[in-house]
Parts: C-alpha cells; sequence; structure tokens
C-alpha cells in the first residue's frame, strides 16, 4: 500500500494543490480526487449554485470531472458547459450504456445497442460544445449494478460494443476508452481494446472486485470505484456505520466519510476518485481527504471490517 500523504503541488492550477496527490488518466497527470458530476442534477432548479460549484472544485484543485449525458437529462453536461473554460485543462470523463428516459417509471433506460452507444456520444457532444470527450466508459449489465431491468435487446456482445467505441475513438470523438460495471473476465477481454481504467462499485465495506482492483493496479490502469462510501441501496452495508472507521476517525480528528476515501487511496497509487455532492463544504471535505495518512494500525483495523455485497438483491 502507498501512502496518501500531502497532496503534491506538481502541475496543479494556480494557487492550488493536487487533491490526493498525483495520479494517472489516459496518459494525463490528474489529482487522484476528482468530482463526480452525476450529484448536480439535483441542482436543476438553481443552475446558478451548479456552475459555482464545478468552479470551486476547479479552484481546489480538481482537474478531471466524471459525468453522462443521461445525468439529468443534459442538465449536468450543460452546467459542465457553462462552468468549465478551456484554460481549466480538465479532463472531462463520460459514460455511454445509458439514456436519459424522463417520462419513464426511472429516469434512466439502458442503450447497450452500438447505435445507441454512438448517438449518446454525440449528443454529449453537442450539449459539451466539443469535438471530442478525452475518456468514454463503456458502462456494460455484466457486474449486476444497473438497477434498472435489461431487456433481452440490451444484452450486446462486448466485441461489438468495443468495435463502435474503437471507431468513434478513431474518428476523434473519443479520446480513450474505459469501463464500467464489468466482470474481470470482460476487463480481460477487452484489453486489446486499449482499457484506461475501469468503474466498479467497490468500498471498504463492500470489496468483492479485490481482485479486479489488483488485476487494475498490476496493469497499470485507473480504478475508479463509485459507490465509493457503500450504501448504494437500502439495506446496504455504509463506510460510516462501522465502528472500525468511526473510531478512526476520531483518532484522526476527521468525518467517518474521509476515512473511507483515504483508505481507497491508500489501496493503490492507480486508485482514483470521484466523489460527489451538491454541498460546498461536503465537497472540500472529500478533497480534503486525500491529505490524510493512516498508519499501519488504523489500516489493520479497517481492513479487518468484512466485506458485503455492494448490490441489492435482484440487481
Amino acid at each position: 500500500m502507498t501512502s496518501a500523504g500531502t497532496p503534491s503541488s506538481e502541475a496543479a492550477p494556480a494557487g492550488a494543490s493536487r487533491p490526493g496527490g498525483i495520479g494517472s488518466l489516459a496518459g494525463r497527470t490528474v489529482s487522484r480526487v476528482g468530482y463526480g458530476a452525476m450529484q448536480l442534477a439535483r441542482l436543476q432548479g438553481d443552475r446558478s449554485a451548479a456552475v459555482a460549484l464545478v468552479r470551486q472544485a476547479i479552484d481546489l484543485g480538481v482537474d478531471h470531472v466524471d459525468t453522462a449525458q443521461f445525468y439529468g437529462n443534459g442538465f449536468v453536461n450543460d452546467v459542465l458547459r457553462e462552468a468549465l473554460h478551456g484554460q481549466d485543462d480538465v479532463l472531462i470523463v463520460s459514460k455511454v450504456g445509458a439514456t436519459a428516459d424522463p417520462d419513464g417509471p426511472v429516469p434512466v433506460r439502458l442503450a447497450q445497442r452500438p447505435e445507441e452507444l454512438r448517438a449518446e456520444i454525440e449528443s454529449e457532444l453537442a450539449t459539451l460544445q466539443r469535438e471530442q470527450i478525452p475518456v468514454v466508459n463503456l458502462r456494460r449489465v455484466d457486474g449486476g449494478h444497473t438497477g434498472v431491468p435489461v431487456p433481452d435487446d440490451q444484452i450486446v456482445d462486448l466485441d461489438d460494443q468495443l468495435a463502435e467505441m474503437i471507431a468513434l475513438r478513431e474518428e476523434g470523438k473519443i479520446g480513450a476508452i474505459g469501463l464500467s460495471s464489468v466482470t474481470l473476465d470482460v476487463l480481460r477481454r477487452g484489453l486489446p481494446a486499449g482499457i484506461v481504467c475501469v468503474q466498479n462499485p467497490y468500498s471498504l465495506v463492500s470489496r468483492e472486485d479485490e481482485d479486479m482492483a489488483q488485476f487494475c493496479a498490476d496493469e497499470e490502469i485507473a480504478w475508479v470505484p463509485y459507490f465509493p462510501l457503500g450504501g448504494a441501496f437500502p439495506g446496504r452495508p455504509k463506510v460510516t456505520d462501522e465502528p472500525a472507521v468511526l473510531a478512526a476517525a476520531e483518532k484522526l480528528g476527521c468525518a467517518p466519510a474521509q476515512v473511507g476515501l483515504a483508505w481507497l487511496l491508500h489501496r493503490s497509487p492507480n486508485v482514483l476518485l470521484i466523489p460527489g455532492t451538491t454541498d460546498t463544504s461536503h465537497l472540500v471535505a472529500n478533497l480534503a481527504a486525500g491529505a490524510i495518512t493512516l498508519d499501519e494500525e488504523t489500516l489493520a483495523a479497517l481492513d479487518a471490517i468484512p466485506t458485503r455485497p455492494a448490490a441489492a438483491p435482484g440487481h
């Protein structure tokens, strides 16, 4: 394990440190703690607040932002278009495999077919007003974490999907390809396409993908866990409920959520985080978690926490 330590200032925005220190994504140097923009959809009634939050994240050293066109039916990307300036040099990471369905029983439906992947990219480029999205994750249904029904016509062969993603990359519409919600077997199958990152649910209390996390570390693929604090579905374990986490937080004088994020950063140097929030104080706390160092005794106590499934039954 590596210590998160104190963030480095190398190549950081003027006046800002690098939250979590230095990491690598798609051949670029980035801060290890970025920002997940999904929750900005909750601010649709206060667009100016959403823009201001993104600007604050950038001012605090965030230089990679995770998004998707289906977040808020394009609202989130529209906020990013307004908030991000060319001189910010922020790496935008998006995902395909679903599309907005505002009139459906849930606001998102799967869109796994190759033509749907392309349509989502085209829509995102138009909303962001950009010629290229630097990194796009193909979110599959293999991992069982979709949270929505999987119709038969949405079970699509990986090779067909990757062929379309590679074509989009060759056309310059995307810069690099990642995978999300996949099994280790699917990741291995996808390696020839040049996979730069993997996003799967993973946290201190849900470490089912430990083998994949280690595989990504060995292959120098960025491991970007979502649901980093657990509690993704009702009844699922939460990092902040664990006695060992609460004890560590009291010992270190920080919030339990910061302990959970710091533990992920300590796991391996290829780990990048994209915690999301609409609260400015939570944003500051999330980024500050990158400066927390966990000693061996604390790490041992945290590592002893049992792992439980991240997904809800039936998902």
